[in-house]
């Protein structure tokens, strides 16, 4: 460690000790982490404004749809529906794992 990491530290316990960490706003809630640290400043800047906007990734509406199928099929007795969902969800995974990856 150097001087300032160690600087650093003695004065956020300091403060811990004084109680100067209780009561912040959003105290006991999870942090939320909507910026993916890896991707370009530009592309963030783009995800924020699609998602303000109500727009998602195509990959996210075929995971929704990956989940109601698996959910459908789970009730379905074996047939020729069962067979054409199961088709369908074979098609999805394969596009989802070609789906390119930021």
């Amino acid at each position: 460690m150097n001087l300032f990491d160690i600087l650093a530290e003695q004065r956020i316990a300091e403060a811990f000790r004084r109680g100067e960490f209780e009561h912040l706003p959003g105290a006991g809630r999870p942090l939320m982490f909507d910026d993916d640290p890896l991707l370009s400043p530009d592309t963030r800047m783009m995800n924020r404004i699609l998602k303000n906007a109500g727009f998602a990734p195509a990959e996210v509406g075929m995971r929704r749809e990956l989940a109601t199928l698996s959910a459908e099929l789970a009730a379905l007795p074996a047939g020729t529906q069962r067979d054409r969902l199961m088709q369908r969800r074979n098609h999805l995974l394969l596009q989802l794992a070609q789906t390119p990856r930021n």
